[in-house]
């Protein structure tokens, strides 16, 4: 401890913001911590940290604003969060008009979390401690869930025992669309977050594994529903190996209560990626070109496509993104008459250095016969 205090007390390290401006070196430094701790913890990471780059996109995604309420039901160290409002600080220089609610299930991820708001001077903020789905703790001055502008999350995937036993009798009817398979968790965080959009400014976005795609059963019930009340916006496909903990590839689902069509944008992003050892990342590029495309809501060839509600009830409501999007390459057609010619003419080179060779041989041995009986001779 002395020796902590006598380093901070150099000039090298004071933090004055008389010194340093308006540059977040501490909470920076936190979070460079919580990284790098991510990165060494193996499977047990992604239970608290999105990659920073995921989380520029989700935030791009949602384009939050001045004003609003801003939730993460599963929100970790915080992260997630954090990047939407720093979001609304650079487009509105610096203002820190909004709140950020979030809700954590593991006491020291929410203590890290709380941790993590202190030191970037979130001041407008509710973390809670406890599980989202048994025991919401989110809510209004009337005992009901809380809504939101923007509910933003990296649950845990397919997540087992997640409280399927108390779902039925869901005191919020989070439910009513349909009760996810027991070892499988993934609809019961969808299906809270979307009761937690306020009616017409409500936006979401989720990371989820490929199987709440295509997934049979009462996860297909729910995908129709969701299709049929015009809650899907978009399903984007990231690729393998960007999350802590698992090197599945992932997508993110965007849904909103109020969408400009009725129609469903399909981003297949999966091979775009800046490729590392252990993690792959996305780039400014690879992201810039994911919100374009999400906001063009155009058809991109072997890269996304804007599919009608009746294109996806045809699939019988599978949102595989290979049904929507085609990324097959054709191979390019070969010319055999070519190939044949010129394979002839390598036959004919060879048979030419084939005799050359033999040439430069006869001579080596004869080179080599005059040199034995010249030393026979002096011998």
């Amino acid at each position: 401890m002395r020796n902590l205090l006598e380093d901070f007390a150099k000039d090298d390290l004071n933090l004055k913001p008389s010194r340093i401006g308006k540059l977040d070196i501490i909470g920076n430094a936190y979070e460079f911590l919580i990284k790098k701790f991510a990165s060494d913890s193996g499977k047990s990471a992604g239970e608290f940290y999105t990659p920073p780059e995921v989380s520029e996109l989700m935030a791009e995604l949602v384009a939050p604003k001045q004003g609003e309420e801003i939730c993460d039901p599963t929100c970790g160290s915080g992260s997630l969060l954090m990047k939407c409002g720093k979001r609304i600080q650079l487009e509105n220089d610096g203002s820190k008009k909004y709140a950020l609610f979030g809700q954590e299930a593991i006491g020291s991820t929410w203590a890290l979390a709380k941790m993590n708001m202190f030191l970037h001077g979130e001041d407008n903020h509710r973390i809670e401690w406890g599980d989202t789905i048994r025991n919401p703790k989110l809510l209004d001055a009337e005992d009901r869930l809380k809504h939101f502008d923007i509910v933003v999350a990296n649950p845990p995937f397919s997540l087992d025992k997640w409280g399927h036993g108390t779902a039925e009798s869901d005191r919020f009817a989070r439910f009513r669309r349909g009760l996810p398979p027991k070892t499988k968790g993934d609809y019961a965080f969808i299906l809270h977050m979307i009761e937690t959009m306020k009616p017409k400014t409500g936006r979401m976005a989720v990371v989820a594994p490929h199987g709440v795609l295509f997934r049979g059963s009462s996860e297909g019930k729910i995908r129709t529903k969701l299709i049929e009340e015009n809650l899907l916006d978009a399903v984007i496909g990231l690729p393998e190996k960007l999350f802590y903990g698992t090197g599945i590839p992932a997508v993110i689902l965007v849904l909103r209560k109020k969408k400009k069509d009725n129609n469903v944008l399909f981003i297949d992003a999966s091979r775009e990626f800046s490729s590392g050892k252990n993690q792959n990342q996305l780039s400014e590029d690879h992201i810039a070109k994911i919100i374009a495309t999400y906001n063009a809501r155009e058809t991109v060839d072997k890269y996304a496509y804007l599919a009608t509600p009746d294109e996806i009830a045809e699939n019988d409501y599978n949102l595989n993104i290979p049904r929507y999007v085609d990324t097959f390459e054709e191979e390019e057609e070969i010319d055999l008459m070519a190939v044949r010619a010129e394979r002839e003419k390598l036959k004919t080179e060879l048979d030419d250095l084939e005799t050359q060779m033999d040439g430069y041989l006869k001579d080596w041995d004869i080179y080599h016969e005059r040199g034995r009986s010249n030393r026979f001779a002096q011998g």
